[in-house]
């Protein structure tokens, strides 16, 4: 009996994959446990396990090969008393062998692989699979409109989507109704519905070929562009900016560093705020929140998801339960994090979920600026470079360390006055860094 092993969804978010390396070839013998296979994802390199037992009877996909869909075979076992059934004949076609005119042109679903998968495929938070139109096409829906269909009971063929190129995103699956109906073929000379936007080539938007280098999207790119997409067009949001004297936050950290120079830890200014933004979230815990159809969920731990500019694109690892710790372990973290991400070893635990973003640019010099939220984060801080600026106290000017800083809130779940509040109580954090130990 033959095996087919399955490309793996490494993370929620991922379509397809880089197969970057065997560590079998066909006539191995592998056993469950055994590393198989290296595979590329947008935001690290993960080594595949077997789950099966029996002997490598055919390579499909070789190595090196890019933008290999997830649940698509890779390879094929034979033998092995312990294997599974095979998935079934619907499953799609290796890469290698898909003709050009067959070849999917929407993402796979979000579900995890059969059981015959290898072991790192999680648990997917995507809902169904793709259901096949009533004229036999893949719908085109993304894994948050699958999964909201899902739970609303409405049948994802009877949409229209608005979303690029036609693809049913989240705000369509809000408006329908359960039972609603496919729309209407249009009567002759009724108004054409509105078409989705789509995007121009460099060429029809009057730029001449040869006049630039084409460099393709990688996987993380795309990745990038997409989550930011989405999250731009639908996320309600807003900015909050405030500025803070840092004249004592710089003081505690010089003290701070002085007292662990000997264990070999240094702390730097946005380990300071990455501690001071996850008290302010225990201190107003309205802000450290996420919205669901379900409801808004109100976060246990403040989970600090921290801004780390990588080759291709940005990654976020995240400080679990920032609140809790110290600012030595702290800095220990952020400075391991950091540097596994721009390697791309991080684990998909290490990078996924969070309840707060942090983007600091102040090291490029950047004065003020505003992020995109991180979905589905209910806001994320955005930290200017800090610079010495005239200030007014009382009725004397003065001079001062003066560090800008924007809240950018999602409207559904941070209002106005939450985020205010939040960044008052940042703000006496920074100023005071005394008050973050009391």
């Amino acid at each position: 009996m033959s095996i087919d092993i399955l490309m793996p969804a490494l993370s929620p978010t991922m379509e397809e994959g880089a197969l970057a390396k065997w560590h079998v070839k066909k006539g191995d013998s592998v056993k469950s446990g055994d590393v198989i296979a290296e595979i590329e994802t947008d935001k690290a390199t993960m080594e595949v396990e077997a789950v099966d037992e029996g002997v490598v009877e055919e390579i499909l996909v070789p190595e090196g090969t890019e933008g290999v869909k997830v649940n698509s075979p890779i390879a094929r076992l034979s033998g092995g008393d312990s294997a599974a059934p095979a998935p079934p004949a619907a499953a799609p076609p290796a890469p290698a062998k898909a003709e050009p005119s067959q070849a999917p042109k929407a993402a796979p679903s979000p579900e995890a692989p059969p059981p015959a998968a290898p072991k790192p495929v999680p648990a997917a938070r995507g809902g169904p699979a793709p259901q096949p139109a009533a004229s036999g096409q893949r719908i085109f829906a993304s894994p948050l409109a699958r999964r909201i269909a899902e739970q609303k009971g409405l049948d994802l063929s009877a949409l229209k989507g608005s979303g690029p190129h036609g693809r049913i995103i989240k705000a369509d699956v809000d408006a329908a109704q359960p039972g609603a109906r496919a729309p209407a073929p249009a009567q002759p000379g009724a108004a054409p519905a509105a078409a989705p936007r789509q995007v121009q080539s460099l060429e029809q938007m009057g730029i001449p070929p040869g006049s630039y280098d084409l460099i393709p999207l990688d996987g993380m790119r795309k990745t990038v562009a997409r989550r930011m997409t989405d999250s731009f067009r639908d996320v309600p949001h807003f900015p909050l900016t405030i500025d803070l004297e840092i004249d004592r936050l710089l003081e505690a950290r010089a003290r701070i560093n002085a007292a662990l120079e000997k264990q070999g830890v240094k702390v730097s200014v946005n380990d300071l705020v990455i501690k001071a933004a996850a008290v302010a979230l225990k201190q107003v815990p309205e802000a450290n929140a996420s919205y669901s159809p379900e409801g808004i969920a109100m976060h246990h731990h403040a989970d600090i998801a921290m801004a780390v500019a990588v080759p291709g694109g940005l990654i976020t690892p995240i400080i679990r339960q920032a609140e809790l710790k110290g600012l030595a372990q702290i800095a220990t973290e952020s400075k391991d994090l950091a540097e596994r991400a721009r390697t791309r070893k991080l684990k998909p635990e290490e990078f996924q979920g969070g309840t707060f973003s942090v983007s600091n640019l102040g090291m490029f010099g950047i004065k003020s600026f505003a992020s995109i939220i991180n979905e589905p984060q209910g806001a994320i801080l955005s930290v200017g470079a800090g610079e010495k600026r005239p200030v007014v106290r009382g009725d004397q000017l003065a001079i001062a360390s003066i560090m800008s800083v924007t809240l950018t809130c999602d409207h559904r779940v941070v209002d106005g006055a939450t985020g205010a509040r939040w960044l008052q109580a940042f703000k006496v954090l920074i100023e005071d860094p005394v008050t973050m130990i009391l």
